[in-house]
């Protein structure tokens, strides 16, 4: 299965924060899943990590070191991914400009959309809410 992982369940995924549930931690782990992480999840950090968000426990720099340790794939931003989250194209489920791209990307190459966000979880059933 190729798992795309929202922010803050990468976030927690590599800093072992308690919030993982032990099916995420499970499905993230196992054998038969291609973990990624997006652009998105990067600029996103890069972003509030810079603003002093205290929920960003990393900074961006750090962080793709971290995924990289962990082996997960890194998924770049596509034209294709750019179309798909036009207005015009996605329904208006949830407004967060990185949650959309993520959503975007997963509904484009296909993956699943491992996320916290019960928004999020709206837009498709490939979504695995956790």
């Amino acid at each position: 299965m190729n798992l795309l992982l929202d922010t803050y369940v990468a976030l927690w995924a590599i800093t072992d924060n308690p919030k993982l549930s032990q099916r995420a931690r499970d499905l993230i782990t196992s054998p038969k899943t291609n973990v990624w992480v997006s652009a998105a999840n990067i600029w996103e950090i890069a972003i509030k990590y810079s603003l002093g968000r205290g929920d960003m426990p990393v900074s961006s720099q750090d962080a793709m070191r971290y995924f990289q340790e962990s082996g997960y794939h890194f998924l770049a931003i596509d034209a294709e991914h750019a179309i798909a989250v036009a207005v015009e194209e996605l329904p208006a489920h949830h407004q967060d400009p990185f949650d959309r791209m993520l959503m975007a990307q997963a509904l484009v190459e296909p993956m699943h959309l491992m996320t916290h966000g019960s928004l999020v979880a709206l837009y498709s059933d490939t979504i695995i809410k956790i």
